[in-house]
């Protein structure tokens, strides 16, 4: 059952050094590949009018470094994130659902390369508690799975047996924690 009101109230921002944003995308058909961006930012206002959500992440922040050939591929080529023309990827939402039992449930809109589509996300939500410091901090967690090509990331190799290096279908995951604005 979803909950009549906000299960917090305020204004919460993701605390960078404890908030993250990965994906995970098959490759070569045998093994996962996983990837993070370090800088995360985002906010998440809950008021009388419901949860609302927005945040980004800076494309050139993502952990490939090596090799040099592959993170010029996925950060700065065409195929991939195109960093230099779209530098961050954005997701707005203002429907965010807070159930009673601590579940989630997101439809945003989510901005990678200059294109926006709709994406839904579900995951868990940890109410309010106050830190050692006396600061109040909440945390939400998201997935979401999306296929690549919504976005222009069609790039693709095929398999000497058959098949795909690359998987389309990719899961999207968000673990912010959020601390409350004074």
């Amino acid at each position: 059952m979803t909950a009549t009101a906000p299960a917090f109230v305020g204004t919460f921002t993701a605390d960078p050094a404890h908030s993250s944003v990965t994906f995970a995308v098959r490759h070569m058909k045998v093994s996962v590949f996983r990837a993070f961006f370090g800088e995360v930012h985002a906010r998440v206002v809950a008021d009388a009018a419901g949860v609302r959500l927005e945040g980004g992440a800076l494309v050139e922040s993502l952990s490939i470094r090596s090799p040099k050939e592959f993170r010029e591929h996925v950060v700065n080529g065409s195929d991939f994130f195109d960093a230099e023309h779209h530098p961050e990827l954005t997701v707005r939402s203002s429907d965010v659902r807070i159930a009673d039992d601590g579940s989630v449930a997101v439809q945003a809109e989510l901005t990678i390369k200059g294109v926006t589509r709709p994406v839904t996300a579900r995951g868990t939500y940890q109410p309010p508690v106050e830190d050692p410091y006396g600061v109040e901090r909440a945390a939400i967690e998201l997935t979401a799975e999306v296929d690549r090509r919504e976005w222009g990331m069609g790039w693709q190799a095929p398999m000497p047996g058959g098949g795909d290096v690359l998987a389309y279908d990719v899961q999207l995951s968000a673990h912010l924690e959020l601390v409350r604005e004074s």
